[in-house]
């Protein structure tokens, strides 16, 4: 268990981040259009996936706003944005946003919080996602991990930059 904040109060993530140098577990996910894919889906590229609790909020969505920004400067790179938001929300906030450079799929149907256990599991946002940054090179090790300790706080864009371009 991992303990956070929100505004201040303590919340709490059901596990803890995976370390540097493991194995990224493959799991599932939800793209716009209901189909599904899994992270092995994206094999032979690096893999930032950028974890928030709901596209609707400012903080998650500046951030899939900056990733999206990011990426398209990257070469071999696939910009995940997980959430538990609803493919039907993800998609709106996408097109309104004119994002197009990252994948966004949500989790609602996913096995995802069974290998990485990242879910808030009291306060407000219950049941959603915390706060986290992966970074997974091309031989599916993870290289870099931030859970932000404040889920109202952004994650370190600059860092995870550093991680993916070292």
């Amino acid at each position: 268990m991992t303990r956070l904040t929100l505004q201040g109060n303590y919340i709490h993530s059901r596990g803890t981040l995976p370390d540097a140098g493991d194995l990224a577990h493959d799991f599932t996910m939800v793209k716009t259009d209901l189909s599904e894919v899994s992270l092995s889906s994206f094999k032979e590229k690096y893999k930032l996936l950028n974890i928030f609790p709901s596209i609707d909020t400012g903080t998650c969505a500046m951030s899939v706003r900056t990733f999206n920004k990011n990426a398209a400067e990257l070469g071999n790179v696939a910009v995940i944005n997980l959430s538990m938001d609803l493919p039907f929300a993800q998609k709106r906030f996408c097109a309104a946003e004119g994002i197009n450079n990252v994948t966004v799929a949500s989790l609602f149907r996913s096995d995802f919080f069974k290998h990485y256990q990242l879910d808030i599991i009291d306060g407000p946002l219950k049941g959603l996602a915390s706060r986290v940054v992966i970074i997974i090179n091309e031989k599916n090790e993870i290289i870099y991990t931030e859970q932000v300790p404040e889920i109202a706080n952004e994650p370190n864009y600059a860092e995870a930059m550093v991680a993916l371009k070292s």
